[in-house]
């Protein structure tokens, strides 16, 4: 029998009244839920496809801007106040409640992409999602990347973005950055994290509240050999900040998706298709055995 699918873009409130933009993908009974959390500069359309993928193997998926990013941007950055701990505690934590919502009485599951990863201890339900699912989640050390991909990071923190700020107040779309325009406060923290070799876990006392410590369901982390930002490294000190989560950290090649290149966003691309299956079936498999223990 085909699965009917709909798509509806739909406005959502964080938790302190922000409006975020986000795209809802389900199929007519779901047996379960999924939150996509895009990475840093990512627009919620990139994963589109995944959460297509995900509808057609049962589940209803919610992708959504953070504030600043995309379809969640004020007409104007210049002054506009967010950082990466308000992606996590406001708007990653109105997303898990809203995400929920699509198919209550089921499971819930999480998705995260590079920083998408990373919030999930700031919100304050982190403890909702029966697993996570991290792709390409590392830490953004820079020393912790692949040695030819430092030299651009410290160009991009010590001069390119230095001098966005300094003319713009914001980095702005594309250039050297590539991505979406980034409020101000969100480069600065990022940077602060980057230069300490456990990142955000350097500040974690003085990021109070948050809750990686109670992270207690599975979380399985891939990454792509070709990705020198998210090295073996990066990725598998970015699980040490949730200690008491059970996670495995799986490597693979682009040729074991059949893919010719994954880097650090091209597991959401068509090229990558076969790989989607490997996070739904996953799912599957914490689902039932969570069934099956009660």
């Amino acid at each position: 029998m085909m699965t009917m699918i709909q798509e509806d873009e739909i406005r959502f409130d964080a938790r302190d009244g922000y409006s975020l933009s986000g795209r809802i993908i389900t199929p007519d009974r779901p047996r379960g839920a999924v939150l996509i959390s895009s990475g840093t500069g990512f627009p919620k359309g990139l994963y589109r496809r995944l959460a297509l993928a995900g509808a057609e193997a049962g589940y209803a998926c919610l992708i959504y801007d953070y504030r600043g990013i995309g379809g969640s941007a004020p007409k104007q950055m210049r002054g506009f106040k967010a950082d990466i701990v308000d992606w996590g505690r406001l708007d990653h934590a109105a997303a898990l409640d809203r995400a929920a919502e699509l198919a209550p009485g089921q499971p819930l599951f999480a998705i995260g992409h590079s920083v998408g990863g990373h919030l999930v201890g700031f919100a304050d339900n982190a403890t909702a999602p029966l697993a996570h699912a991290f792709i390409t989640v590392g830490t953004g050390y820079w020393r912790a990347h692949e040695p030819s991909y430092r030299p651009s990071a410290l160009m991009f923190w010590l001069l390119y973005g230095p001098a966005c700020l300094a003319l713009t107040d914001h980095i702005p779309a594309g250039g050297i950055w590539g991505g979406t325009a980034l409020p101000r406060d969100v480069f600065l923290q990022w940077r602060q994290w980057a230069s300490k070799p456990d990142y955000f876990g350097h500040y974690l006392d003085q990021l109070v509240p948050h809750n990686f410590d109670a992270v207690t369901a599975p979380i399985r982390s891939w990454s792509f050999s070709d990705d020198r930002l998210c090295a073996r490294r990066s990725a598998e000190d970015l699980l040490k900040l949730y200690p008491n989560a059970p996670s495995e950290h799986l490597r693979l090649d682009p040729a074991d998706i059949g893919a010719e290149r994954v880097d650090h966003h091209g597991a959401f691309k068509k090229s990558a298709s076969a790989f989607w299956p490997m996070i739904f079936s996953w799912f599957d498999q914490v689902s039932d055995s969570a069934s099956a223990s009660r």
